[in-house]
């Protein structure tokens, strides 16, 4: 079977579902239920992809988390409304570090008028992570304070890696390899073996701590077309990630 299919992705949550309970980001931050998996959706590009996932997991009984960068790529006021009342939890997938080029007073203007452009609350936000700048749009809360714009978490931030196993199809592949910036300093588990979401259902049942699962829509098709088409170009980005991370172990940086 094709890897990357809503076919897959169906398989994969069934599989948490004989373990776990699924959970949004708010409810874990707000209640830290214990035999939880975590969901989460970084929809980077394509909103009608997340559209078809939200729609699978409404039927399965599933709310999840969707975050939503403020680009025309992402941003379908339509689509996230659809999103939200299926139950969903909608976020801000925020970048404004990089797009105020690191100037801390324009990014944090920048964030709080592209927090009111949401057709829905939001209640937390996820950075996004673009391995070709030099900033990592998380250190925006090293000066401010994202609870006074009635944010209550962030999920990288507000959530203890080091008690809940993270795997993230950044890469097109559930290890970190490929990974520049959508990664964990630290974790639970090895989750360096895990590859294919095969190999992750495979594991899913073994594992004794929290989950949480990443994905991002663009990369599950059905259609063969949009899925060749995701695959090559991530193959050719998983080239230009490993060459990245080849250099920033030449000038001795952290990954």
């Amino acid at each position: 079977m094709r890897d990357f299919t809503l076919q897959m992705y169906h398989d994969l949550c069934t599989t948490v579902l004989t373990k776990y309970s699924v959970v949004t980001v708010l409810d874990y931050i707000q209640n830290q239920p214990k035999n939880v998996a975590i969901f989460r959706h970084d929809v980077d590009k394509k909103p009608k992809n997340a559209f078809a996932m939200a729609k699978l997991e409404k039927s399965l009984g599933i709310c999840s988390t969707y975050y939503f960068r403020t680009v025309p790529d992402s941003f379908d006021p339509e689509v996230i409304l659809k999103i939200s009342e299926m139950g969903h939890e909608i976020g801000y997938h925020y970048e404004v570090l990089d797009t105020a080029r690191g100037d801390y007073k324009s990014a944090i203007n920048q964030f709080e008028e592209n927090l009111d452009r949401f057709p829905c609350e939001i209640d937390t936000i996820c950075m996004h992570g673009n391995p070709l700048t030099p900033w990592d749009n998380r250190d925006l809360w090293s000066r401010y304070d994202f609870k006074k714009f009635g944010i209550t978490g962030e999920a990288y931030l507000s959530l203890d890696f080091s008690k809940i196993a993270y795997f993230s199809d950044t890469g097109r592949a559930w290890h970190d390899r490929y990974s520049i910036k959508d990664i964990t300093k630290v974790s639970p588990v090895d989750t360096t073996i895990i590859s294919h979401t095969s190999d992750l259902i495979e594991h899913i049942p073994k594992l004794s701590c929290p989950v949480c699962i990443v994905t991002h829509p663009q990369r599950w098709n059905d259609a063969i077309v949009p899925w060749m088409t995701e695959l090559s170009g991530q193959m050719a980005r998983n080239i230009g990630k490993t060459g990245i991370r080849y250099l920033k172990r030449l000038n001795g940086t952290p990954r």
